[in-house]
């Protein structure tokens, strides 16, 4: 191996901690990325409370009356906005990557982020329906 003197330097550019607040289509990626630990978060506290259930009905009676507390229905509204937000960005982002053809017409991607999206609210309002009928 040559050990040669004009060898270029690895380039490292700066970049602060801000970064991400400086355009807003950054600031909504890295809000979209953040949603992630409020779901993680959610999911965690709900196989705790499906371990509560395993065990006693008084244990996970006990499990629910310490999560309405308001600090605990503070941060469900605050999981179910992040959720709903994590939710749309990603139907929206599925229009870009799938292209649904027929032939050679082509859907545009207002009609498959809607049909997503739509898809999703008619799946929530029937579970919803199951949910107040049961």
């Amino acid at each position: 191996m040559i050990n040669r003197p004009d060898k270029a330097k690895l380039y490292y550019p700066h970049m602060p901690a801000t970064w991400w607040l400086r355009k807003r289509s950054y600031f909504m990626f890295m809000l979209r990325e953040f949603t992630s630990v409020f779901i993680a978060i959610y999911l965690v506290v709900f196989l705790i409370s499906l371990y509560r259930l395993g065990q006693s009905e008084a244990a996970y009676a006990a499990f629910v009356d310490g999560l309405r507390s308001p600090g605990w229905l503070a941060f469900h509204w605050v999981a179910l906005l992040f959720a709903i937000y994590h939710s749309v960005t990603w139907f929206l982002s599925s229009a870009v990557v799938l292209s649904l053809r027929l032939g050679t017409w082509e859907a545009p991607r207002w009609l498959v982020a809607g049909a997503h999206i739509g898809g999703w609210l008619v799946v929530s309002v029937a579970i919803l329906i199951l949910y107040t009928v049961l």
